[in-house]
């Protein structure tokens, strides 16, 4: 008699091999691949770095090319196969290659002033230039290899990342983060209406300048502090009494001026005085001989009159002749003595 066969010697409930085989896939499959594939997943991936605001300094040592993008962006997510691709042959090109989320570094975004997207930046040794060709991974190793940045003006002084005044534009752009950070929280988690939201920060907004305000005052306070009320009313005192001298200074040398020009207005009234006097001296003069020689005269006339009434009588035409013309004469004098 035979023995049994193999189907009746593994049973009827023992399960064929083909069933055990898909389960077994089906295993493999929910665990996912092995671990030596997910780690050369991981190296891909690694290809480009991802720069957040604690490596980013790296930047500025070597050559870099870095990418600003966002997961939303329709363009980004267009050129993410060939920034993928141009990553890979970044070590035959000895360039380093790195992305930035703007959307999770807002502060990055900030500090190199990124505008449109996707932007590009190309880096050497700390000096950076935008680079406005197409995202082709073709195009960006032809920028490297044949050195095209070097045509490129680089980005100014002050706008360099690394510069004070884009430190300060960076954490303007962290604190923006943030509060957006705190407006979907208040509005999506918390259920809070949108006007309560900017309320609230209105009201932050308020309390936080009032705080700052008394701090500044608190250090003016103590760096520059009042003087006392008795020096300063010493002060007071002592500028109003210098105040008082150069008053009675400039009253003083004002009696001074005054009493010069009266003493000159007086020395003046003396000498025209004195020129009166000199004046009508020689009027006087003149008026005395003037009176002197019609005085002699008439004394001249009399004693031609006396010796004529002793002669013979005159002609009376003669003697009035005569008479006029010794009061024409003495009229003459008389004029001449008052001039």
């Amino acid at each position: 008699m035979a023995g049994p066969s193999a189907r009746e010697a593994r049973g009827p409930g023992a399960p064929g091999l083909g069933v055990a085989v898909v389960a077994v896939a089906a295993a493999m499959a929910l665990a996912g691949p092995p671990p030596a594939a997910a780690a050369a997943g991981r190296e891909e991936q690694s290809r480009v770095r991802a720069m957040t605001s604690s490596n980013w300094t790296l930047v500025l040592e070597g050559e870099w090319m870095l990418k600003f993008y966002a997961p939303w962006c329709p363009a980004c997510l267009q050129t993410e196969s060939e920034w993928e691709t141009f990553a890979k042959n970044g070590e035959k090109l000895d360039v380093n290659v790195g992305k930035v989320d703007v959307t999770q570094e807002p502060g990055l975004s900030g500090r190199f002033f990124v505008t449109t997207l996707p932007t590009i930046f190309h880096a050497k040794d700390g000096i950076f230039r935008r680079y406005r060709g197409p995202g082709i991974s073709r195009d960006l190793q032809d920028y490297i290899l044949e050195k095209k940045w070097k045509a490129v003006e680089p980005v100014a002084g002050w706008k360099s990342p690394s510069s004070i005044i884009m430190s300060g534009m960076a954490g303007l752009f962290s604190l923006s983060g943030w509060i957006r950070q705190l407006h979907i929280y208040f509005t999506g988690t918390l259920g809070i209406p949108i006007w309560g939201s900017y309320f609230i920060f209105v009201i932050a907004t308020l309390m936080i300048g009032l705080v700052l305000g008394l701090i500044l005052v608190l250090l003016a306070d103590c760096f520059c502090p009042p003087k006392p009320q008795d020096e300063t009313d010493q002060s007071e005192l002592i500028e109003k009494e210098k105040e008082a001298l150069i008053v009675e200074d400039l009253g003083i040398s004002e009696e001074k001026k005054d009493l010069s020009d009266e003493e000159e207005e007086k020395d003046d009234l003396s000498e025209g005085e004195e020129d009166k006097d000199d004046d009508l001296s020689e009027r006087e003069e003149e008026r005395t001989n003037s009176n002197d020689e019609t005085s002699e005269e008439d004394s001249a006339v009399d004693e031609g009159s006396a010796t004529e009434e002793a002669g013979n009588v005159p002609d009376p035409k003669l003697t009035d002749v005569e008479a006029e013309s010794s009061v024409r004469q003495r009229k003459s004098h008389i004029a001449d003595g008052e001039q």
